[in-house]
């Protein structure tokens, strides 16, 4: 049987962003609902090593420390509900989401924090050794590649910025690309030729990742010529698909403002969408630096700014009353 809840802030989504407002949310003593959504942890939950999240001395792994983040929005009184959001009313106040539960939830604020997927090519291998030298995110795991040889797998400019910051660690990154001229910006083009470190294989798909199995690893990257079908193997440590990423806002669409991509556009310095009430935090707002961190922190904002929208919202009605 359906139920119906409701809160003063209802948070969708469960991953940095998510928990972190649910923790700031029930330390202001506004008794959130978090909805964890079909993937709870978001993308850390497939991450195993972390080395840049600040306050571990030690590597540690991405499941273990969303599980802490859970534990600790529970600790402080947040209400976690293992369901997935499937549609939403932000037309009128309060607002209204049905779970794929049946259960219906309405609140006073919204704090969306689905946040995004990267785009895979859909290869076996490819999901074999996610984790172990299969990755979607320089910035997250190029530093275990220092030293090594690396690949990178697309033409735009996630896939020419992810190369470009990879010569930092990688003795060596080769971009490969199914056409003969990349689609990324003109300046970022001119930044990866004159690169001495990134070799361009042109024509070329990826089909098929080598490697290990003990201890697991990546050995190589198969490739396939575009025109020819003539195969090369790629002796490479590791494999990175840069083919975009997708946000997490099917559905939102014509309910908040978006941009080209699906991605919720917010205030400069806030995260505040064009429905007042209604927040954005993590990588479904921000395609620039996806990380944990900073998913963190703008689930920090979001909770504060909720928190002060809630406490004008209740002095206007109180003022109404009087």
């Amino acid at each position: 049987m359906s139920k119906g809840y409701h809160s003063k802030v209802l948070i969708i989504g469960s991953g940095p962003a998510g928990y972190t407002a649910a923790i700031y949310a029930a330390r202001a003593a506004l008794a959130p609902i978090l909805v964890q959504g079909l993937e709870p942890g978001g993308q850390l939950t497939i991450t195993t090593d972390v080395e840049n999240y600040p306050g571990f001395a030690d590597v540690i792994q991405g499941p273990w420390l969303m599980e802490q983040m859970k534990a600790q929005a529970e600790h402080v009184g947040a209400q976690l509900k293992q369901d997935i959001i499937v549609g939403v009313d932000l037309s009128r106040t309060p607002f209204t989401c049905i779970g794929d539960s049946g259960d219906q939830y309405s609140a006073d604020s919204i704090i969306i924090s689905t946040g995004a997927q990267a785009r895979w090519l859909g290869l076996p291998s490819e999901e074999t050794f996610m984790g172990f030298g299969v990755s979607a995110c320089a910035t997250c795991d190029g530093f275990f590649f220092r030293g090594k040889k690396v690949a990178v797998i697309g033409g735009g400019n996630t896939a020419v910025e992810e190369a470009l910051y990879l010569t930092n660690h990688a003795d060596k990154v080769t971009l490969v690309h199914r056409r003969d001229s990349l689609r990324a910006e003109k300046i970022l083009q001119q930044r990866l030729f004159a690169n001495d470190k990134i070799e361009l294989v042109w024509d070329h798909t990826l089909e098929e990742i080598t490697g290990d199995d003990n201890p697991r690893s990546v050995t190589g990257a198969r490739l396939k010529h575009a025109k020819t079908s003539a195969n090369r193997l790629l002796k490479v440590d590791g494999v990175f698909v840069a083919i975009g990423h997708t946000p997490n806002t099917e559905i939102f669409q014509d309910q908040v403002e978006m941009d080209e991509e699906g991605y919720i556009l917010t205030t400069t310095d806030s995260t505040a969408t064009s429905v007042q009430g209604v927040f954005a935090a993590g990588d479904v707002q921000d395609k620039t630096y996806r990380q944990a961190v900073t998913a963190a922190g703008t689930g920090c904002m979001a909770a504060l700014e909720a928190e002060k929208f809630i406490a004008l919202l209740e002095a206007g009605a109180t003022a109404a009353a009087e």
